[in-house]
């Protein structure tokens, strides 16, 4: 399925979004796109920077325990702005760091190494598998979104299709976190969200899910200035 993304002209930012520059993610695309859904955006690697925003974007492209690691400079920032009701999100990579742990790190390990050793932020408490063994890994193109329940941040959404690329998949303890699912021969987590729902996640890619992608980005931009 191709892209339907049009041009939009540009608004005047109507939240200030900081993306988390930690050494992994398409920073470019990422704030092109908060940018085009409405946001002011400062890349930082400054945790001091995440206290002022009104929103916070955790990209991610990679493995999740150099994801882990990377960001481990900005885990108390992190943690103290989710804290404050500052909305958090994760994308990709960045969604699954939100979860407790990995299948991912304990194959990347060493002989022995458990994945329970790189803990991830821990925001909504899980673990992240790999696809089955028959699966064609990763998880590569257009699939369609089915909305579980209400979040603003999939609000116009459902069964819009949106681009993934992974080869794991989240696995809330709280089946409540899972705010919205796509199917690869199994129906896994699309997007999940915390408790207190300020801190959430795609598995997909919003920067690349035309319309679809834009929209998402625009609600949370909406989220973030609320």
């Amino acid at each position: 399925m191709e892209s339907q993304q049009t041009s939009q002209p540009e608004r005047e930012g109507v939240a200030s979004v900081v993306v988390v520059d930690y050494g992994l993610g398409n920073l470019r695309s990422v704030t092109r796109g908060l940018e085009r859904a409405g946001a002011s955006v400062e890349v930082s690697d400054d945790p001091e920077a995440f206290a002022d925003a009104d929103g916070v974007v955790l990209p991610g492209v990679g493995a999740f325990r150099e994801g882990v690691e990377n960001a481990g400079p900005y885990r108390e920032a992190l943690l103290d702005v989710a804290e404050d009701g500052t909305p958090v999100f994760g994308i990709c990579l960045g969604m699954q760091m939100l979860l407790t742990t990995s299948e991912e790190a304990d194959r990347a390990g060493d002989a022995g190494t458990r994945a329970g050793e790189v803990r991830g932020l821990d925001f909504v408490p899980g673990t992240n598998v790999r696809f089955d063994e028959g699966q064609k890994v990763p998880h590569m193109g257009w699939n369609r979104l089915s909305v579980k329940r209400d979040h603003p941040l999939v609000e116009g959404v459902d069964g819009e299709y949106a681009y993934f690329v992974h080869s794991y998949y989240a696995v809330p303890d709280d089946e409540d976190a899972v705010v919205a699912t796509a199917d690869y021969g199994v129906e896994f987590p699309a997007v999940v969200a915390d408790e207190t729902g300020t801190v959430f996640g795609t598995q997909f890619h919003p920067e690349k899910s035309g319309e679809t992608g834009l929209r998402i980005l625009r609600n949370f931009v909406e989220l973030s200035a609320e």
